[in-house]
């Protein structure tokens, strides 16, 4: 079951009416000063949730309101007047300015000693690059933020914070790639999906012995008002933690916790661009799974032909996440996009999520520019009105997972035509230290299943030198729209591999 326990720190009661007050308008109050408690924002959501959701502002003055996409990225928040860009306290905020997709309103509120001040719009601190600001515009907010932090003694970006609940992060040395969500309502419901937003935010001034910024984040949608807290600390890799209690409006069944998106095209296992000059277009290779019995699971995600929806039944899991494993130019060949440079992003929980499943939704996509493969942990008892809930977990964004299988992960996914007209061909190659060794790992075996389908072949290469073992096989589905398959490499009558899933569709 969810668990209820009150994992925000601090958040409990408290009348927050100065918040509450600011974080409903419609139009701007004063920067005024106002004494500040964690707790507060629970109780604004749950002011929130007994009256009907209104959505943002999102009305702007020409020509905000009409910016294309080059216009809009031109326009910068001024370096040297960036949030606390001269106080040497470890990070600085960049505001980010509306327009382009990004016309809703949020309302970026600092914290210092105890006291929050909301942030007032001032054109003067942007650059506008080739658009024309007018010459009066009123206090229209913001659409987010940038935090920047030190990485390889430079001031970098290392998390962004805009669109709905949306926000990603980046290790030293990578580009920005897998997105993650505050909270995802109805993901793949035929009837529309329902986005939630962060209406609201208050980012607490760091002090350099911290190595941590601490924001609170309002969430509100149709169905369901939340209070967040959200930590960020810097190192090898970004580290989120995120605490979050839900006030329900109404009864939700498909609710997604700790979602991520990311974007596949093309890949060995499904080439939906075979003209395309790169051999291969995709921010993450696959879903890894540690479920809570242990099993370590690895499924590749790609682009399909028709929507697809993939459940994986678990209690409390130990972990999941999107990885980009293949970290080679050579498998993707972009020097633009620098795919093999992209985030995997590692999902811990901190509290027990219960039962319920790893849901993976994988889309038709055309353009690499659309996150067409989403992840997320599904409750199974969803989220029901006039019930509070809460979740706990911390996020990895890395080059590599801290979590890893004991023995053979896989390396590799690939899949074509077989050796007869209704055949299909795939190959699967493991890795792993154990390989090197004939006293570790002796004589292992591939143990392939399918449902439905058959069999056609099965062959395995063991090459102990480059610490690889390839199995290739071939299926025959009949006259089956989908075979889901299943292998696992065993030593001595035991899997010594993750678990590789995967379903065929033509």
């Amino acid at each position: 079951m969810i668990v209820r326990r009150d994992v925000l720190k601090g958040v409990a009661g408290g009348a927050g009416l100065v918040l509450a007050n600011a974080a409903h308008a419609q139009t701007p109050t004063p920067a005024q000063v106002a004494p500040f408690l964690p707790r507060s924002i629970l109780d604004i959501a749950r002011a929130f949730a007994k009256s009907p959701f209104k959505g943002p502002p999102t009305d702007l003055p020409d020509p905000f309101s009409s910016l294309n996409y080059d216009q809009y990225v031109g326009i910068r928040y001024r370096r040297d007047r960036a949030i606390w860009v001269d106080d040497k306290v470890g990070f600085v905020i960049e505001p980010l300015h509306r327009g382009f997709i990004f016309n809703a309103r949020v309302d970026i509120n600092l914290v210092e000693n105890g006291q929050s001040r909301r942030l007032a719009y001032d054109p003067a601190n942007f650059d506008f690059g080739s658009v024309q600001a007018p010459a009066t515009v009123g206090d229209i907010g913001f659409s987010g933020f940038r935090v920047l932090a030190m990485q390889n003694d430079k001031l970098a970006e290392v998390a962004i914070f805009q669109g709905a609940s949306f926000f990603r992060a980046r290790a030293p040395g990578q580009t920005f790639g897998v997105q993650a969500r505050g909270l995802s309502l109805k993901t793949g419901d035929p009837r529309g999906e329902e986005i939630p937003i962060f209406k609201a935010v208050w980012i607490e001034k760091p002090t350099l012995a911290s190595n941590a910024l601490v924001i609170h984040a309002l969430l509100d949608s149709e169905s369901v008002a939340g209070a967040y807290r959200i930590t960020i600390r810097p190192g090898e890799a970004i580290i989120i933690d995120t605490e979050m209690t839900l006030v329900p409006r109404a009864s939700v069944e498909n609710v997604g916790i700790a979602t991520m998106t990311a974007t596949s095209i093309s890949t060995p296992l499904q080439r939906r661009r075979p003209d395309d000059v790169r051999p291969r277009i995709a921010e993450a290779n696959g879903l890894n799974m540690l479920s809570g019995n242990g099993e370590w699971i690895w499924r590749p995600v790609t682009n399909r032909s028709t929507l697809q929806i993939s459940s994986f039944v678990d209690e409390n899991p130990k972990g999941f996440g999107f990885l980009q494993r293949e970290r080679d130019f050579e498998a993707y060949q972009d020097d633009e996009a620098k795919w093999e440079t992209r985030p995997t992003l590692w999902i811990e929980p901190l509290a027990d999520f219960g039962k319920g499943n790893v849901s993976l939704i994988e889309i038709p996509a055309e353009s690499e520019t659309n996150s067409n493969c989403l992840a997320y942990w599904r409750p199974d008892a969803g989220i029901a009105a006039g019930r509070e809930v809460s979740w706990a977990y911390r996020q990895f964004w890395c080059w590599e997972p801290p979590a890893r299988p004991p023995q053979l992960s896989v390396f590799e996914s690939r899949g074509g035509r077989g050796s007869a007209p209704k055949r299909r061909r795939f190959i699967v190659a493991f890795t792993g230290d154990a390989l090197s060794d004939q006293q570790l790992l002796r004589e292992p075996k591939p143990a392939l299943s399918l449902s439905p389908g058959t069999v056609a072949s099965v062959r395995a290469y063991l090459y102990r030198d480059r610490k690889l073992y390839r199995v290739v096989f071939e299926i025959d589905p009949g006259g089956e729209m989908q075979v889901e398959m299943r292998l696992v490499i065993e030593a001595d009558g035991k899997p010594v591999s993750e678990t590789w899933l995967y379903r065929w569709t033509p």
